[in-house]
């Protein structure tokens, strides 16, 4: 077949996304069970799904709807946020999805303290104050991915410091906000700087309906314009029957969450025993969110080549640390499997780790 131009060097140069390769492992590795992608196992509520299905008919669901939200929506997530997150001087716009970010070059990727896993302030602030042109935009996940790390509310604050003092904006991602374990809170910072990214998939069941939110400060003169190009030149708007199972989800109240993550608690304590053979120290994370973070012996660190035997091997996936610029290291989620279900893949992943201790990578 003949050439009929080159295609664009930015996607050429965009690496294979991890899920789609990990996607494609669990497909060619026989009965594997995955504990690799970020999803849980719950659905949306029963109520909001059956008062969607009534709306399919309605000639308003299958129009394009207004580009920051249907009104409703919004209303109810500025409340939301007023009186969960204690954010007060932002603005919403519903998004498909929390992942809608493009353009961004030039990344640095901060270290995290070895013991805590937390961001490194001080690594920041002296990038910020050395590198020029000054970065323009710092992000963080709280609780984090891959770790399930949660930033402490005076670190929190203190990156927000540093990135206000430099004249950068920070990107909050609060995706895991109600999935916060052993007595820990979830705060927002807010400011004329900060953006807090929420997400409608993980909390409410909803990762195929496409529905996530941006706060973004309503103090800042022209944010919303410009966001409002984005948003209609990319999906134009979200999902109009996903805004309406958002609003009936989100009318459940955050109960309906936490009652759910209560349940991941145990999930969490039979992935960390299936975990116990790499040792103490091995471990860290699950604070929040829903993922370990696994150290492998150090002899491995070929972590992607672990990876697929443990898939072959055992018949289990997880994420490879490589693919978070952590060679070395393991991804575990613990969210996506009913009870039952995750012993059955944790006894598979503690064969794993026993045989790689005992006898290495026997094929």
């Amino acid at each position: 077949m003949g050439s009929y131009g080159q295609l664009a060097r930015r996607a050429v140069e965009t690496n294979m996304p991890i899920m789609v390769q990990i996607q494609q492992l669990v497909r060619g590795a026989k009965n594997a069970v995955s504990l690799a992608q970020g999803v849980v196992y719950w659905q949306p509520p029963k109520q909001a799904l059956d008062k969607v299905r009534e709306l399919v008919w309605e000639p308003s669901i299958s129009r394009y709807g207004a580009d920051e939200g249907i009104p409703e929506l919004r209303e109810a997530l500025v409340q939301k946020l007023h009186r969960e997150n204690k954010l007060y001087k932002s603005s919403v716009m519903v998004t498909a999805g929390a992942n809608q970010m493009t353009g961004v070059t030039n990344i640095l990727v901060g270290p995290g303290h070895p013991k805590t896993l937390y961001p490194d302030a001080d690594w920041l602030e002296k990038t910020l104050s050395e590198t020029k042109p000054t970065p323009k935009l710092v992000t963080v996940v709280n609780p984090g991915n891959p770790s399930g790390t949660y930033i402490p509310d005076s670190l929190l604050k203190r990156i927000s410091d540093i990135c206000r003092d430099a004249g950068s904006w920070l990107v909050v991602d609060n995706t895991y906000e109600y999935f916060m374990y052993d007595d820990l809170k979830h705060t927002c910072v807010e400011g004329n700087h900060i953006i807090n990214i929420f997400s409608f998939s993980k909390a409410y069941g909803m990762m195929g309906w496409r529905v996530g939110y941006i706060a973004y400060p309503s103090e800042v003169e022209g944010f919303g314009t410009q966001l409002l190009k984005v948003q209609d030149n990319i999906p134009i708007c979200a999902s109009i029957i996903s805004q309406h199972l958002a609003l009936h989800s989100l009318e459940m109240g955050p109960e309906w969450v936490t009652e759910r993550v209560k349940g991941l608690v145990k999930n969490r304590e039979i992935v960390l025993e299936a975990l116990s053979p790499l040792g103490d120290n091995a471990v860290k994370g699950g604070e929040g969110a829903i993922y370990l973070w696994a150290k492998l012996p150090d002899k491995y660190v070929d972590d992607d080549k672990f990876v697929h035997w443990l898939a072959h091997r055992h018949g289990v996936v997880v994420i490879p640390g490589s693919a978070c610029g952590c060679p070395g290291n393991v991804r575990i989620s613990f969210g996506g499997l009913v009870e039952d279900d995750c012993k059955a893949a944790a006894e598979r992943l503690r064969r794993g780790f026993e045989e790689l201790i005992r006898d290495g990578m026997v094929e």
